[in-house]
């Protein structure tokens, strides 16, 4: 009989070989920007993680090729040198076939070895395990990126594709008015911030602390497209008043007019996802979106993006028990593609204004392992929720995602939030 975090760890690592069977063998080597990682690199790193920091520790256990420290360590200093991120893309070998034979390897030495497991390491597998799941939803989201560069806009799934509930028609200027905005009060008061019990989660998540939050309202849903969409129409990105200096250089350096992976062609919305160019689903929360964006956008309507700790409250306020029947948007979907749907967990991941800093109390784990989040507090932005790609029992409320305020090529959408009094927050 298994325990839970050994079924855990099989089903993780046969569910991300699932996800690469669409892959054709030119799909493995996609990486078109730094940010993107081809699908075989994360296929080995996920196991590298585990043979570095596991089954190294068992005298009798070899290498499967001692090259592959060198290769698949990502940002470990203290594990060594490594390959630049840059290149991932430019190493044809070892080959695809290769990457698979050792994650077979990895996966059945920690299988037989389980017994063995010391708590320490039983702990290190279950980081592991959430490590693998992370990387499951950059794969989609960097293989579509690398997909959706591509002008035959190619497809990677065929079946299950979600219908837009309102495709954009040909007159976007002749837009019906968005339904109205539906808000959640929270009043006044100290509220309980950060992880509570036992359970799994990240060291950035640990620390519970009080936090005080002024009167606000937080937005039952997220930004639609159609909403965003008139945003657009309306002269958004032409307008300074709502763009902070550093995103309006970025916009206007990067020539940025609409969300990653929107097209249009003769008048009408497309927006490019892994079933390929798909007409936009007004409905549907507005993603791939940059923290620039997402605050620009606030700005223009008079309004403000929520502090993770308003979104962690309204979230413990608003929403029942997280299990595997919720009904919220997430991997296991298998659309992998955002679709109209109310809630603060799944679909997209949520931009926050609070810089991503550490809790009261936080350290960081001596050795390499200490260096998974804490070395990354600075000059980044925390997201919250989960999104279309995010494993379900990897989600917490509590979970804290990351990245520079420039990146949209995540699943990444807009919440809003509103102060109830004038100046009171």
């Amino acid at each position: 009989m298994y325990s839970r975090i050994h079924k855990h760890f099989l089903a993780v690592r046969e569910h991300t070989e699932w996800l690469c069977k669409p892959l054709l063998i030119e799909d493995y080597h996609l990486q078109p920007i730094d940010d993107v990682s081809p699908p075989k690199w994360h296929l080995a790193h996920t196991s590298w993680f585990f043979e570095t920091f596991i089954l190294k520790s068992f005298s009798d256990y070899r290498c499967f090729n001692p090259h592959y420290d060198f290769l698949f360590n990502s940002y470990y200093e203290t594990v060594g040198p490594r390959w630049q991120r840059a290149a991932r893309g430019d190493l044809s070998r070892p080959p695809v076939a290769d990457i698979y034979a050792y994650r077979e390897a990895v996966t059945t030495a920690i299988h037989q070895r389980y017994s063995q497991l010391s708590q320490d390491q039983l702990q290190l597998l279950e980081l592991g395990i959430h490590h693998e799941q992370q990387h499951q939803e950059l794969l989609l989201t960097d293989l579509k990126y690398s997909l959706g560069i591509n002008p035959l806009f190619p497809a990677l799934l065929t079946e299950h594709a979600p219908t837009p509930t309102t495709p954009t028609p040909i007159a976007t200027n002749a837009q019906p008015p968005p339904p109205e905005k539906r808000w959640h009060t929270i009043p006044a008061g100290v509220y309980a911030i950060g992880h509570e019990n036992d359970s799994f989660c990240f060291d950035n998540e640990k620390g519970r602390h009080q936090v005080f939050i002024n009167p606000c309202e937080i937005a039952l849903q997220p930004v639609t497209n159609r909403e965003y969409l008139a945003f657009m129409t309306s002269g958004g990105y032409g307008n300074s008043r709502y763009w902070l200096s550093d995103g309006w250089d970025w916009m206007r350096a990067e020539n940025i007019a609409a969300p990653l992976h929107w097209h249009q062609r003769d008048g009408e919305w497309f927006n490019f996802t892994l079933y390929g160019l798909t007409p936009l689903d007004l409905d549907a929360p507005v993603t791939h979106i940059s923290y620039f964006e997402a605050d620009a956008y606030a700005r223009s309507q008079g309004v403000r993006l929520p502090t993770e700790f308003e979104w962690e409250v309204a979230v413990q306020q608003c929403e029942g028990p997280l299990n595997t029947e919720y009904t919220a948007h997430f991997l296991e979907s298998h659309q992998w593609q955002p679709v109209a749907h109310t809630g603060f967990l799944g679909n997209v991941w949520e931009w926050t204004s609070s810089a991503y800093l550490p809790y009261p109390g936080f350290e960081q784990a001596p050795g390499a392992v200490g260096e998974y989040n804490g070395k990354f507090m600075n000059g980044q932005y925390v997201l919250r929720g989960g999104s279309c790609a995010t494993p379900i029992s990897h989600i917490r409320r509590t979970y804290r995602n990351f990245f520079m305020p420039d990146k949209r090529w995540q699943f990444t959408g807009i919440r809003l939030a509103r102060c109830l009094k004038e100046k009171s927050c």
